[in-house]
């Protein structure tokens, strides 16, 4: 296993601070429908962090929704910019927190995808469309 890794973020407006110790085998990618429709993507990539290893610090909007499981889910988020910050129990034992926002994403390897049945179809064509630098008039790119 490797070692934990510090990592920190904001949400867009800097009114929230997360910061955390993460396990890096506990990155997954979700690709739950709720995931799919509350982040508007095709599957959301997360870190599951214990309570002892996250700080918070600013207000948190939160809105608690029953999964299919049966199982309550609090949803976090920035109630001034948007920002989707974590899911968690409802004891604050464990959070999902979304490693979009996080200084560390781009070394945020997923570990495992959970829920692939609900997968979109197309995932695994990502490759095979063409790919641009920065916007769709922006210079072509190998990914």
């Amino acid at each position: 296993m490797s070692d934990p890794i510090n990592v920190n973020g904001n949400c867009h407006c800097g009114k929230i601070k997360i910061s955390a110790k993460v396990e890096p085998g506990m990155v997954i990618a979700c690709h739950c429908t709720d995931c799919q429709q509350f982040s508007g993507a095709p599957f959301r990539p997360v870190v599951i962090i214990k309570k002892d290893d996250i700080i918070v610090e600013g207000q948190v909007t939160e809105y608690s929704k029953i999964a299919d499981s049966g199982n309550e889910r609090i949803q976090g988020f920035c109630g001034t910019c948007g920002c989707q910050l974590y899911a968690r129990a409802p004891d604050k034992s464990v959070f999902n927190v979304r490693t979009g926002f996080l200084k560390q994403h781009h070394t945020l390897t997923p570990a495992k995808h959970i829920f692939g049945q609900s997968k979109v179809a197309w995932i695994k064509t990502i490759f095979e469309g063409k790919w641009h630098v920065a916007g769709p008039d922006s210079d072509e790119m190998k990914p």
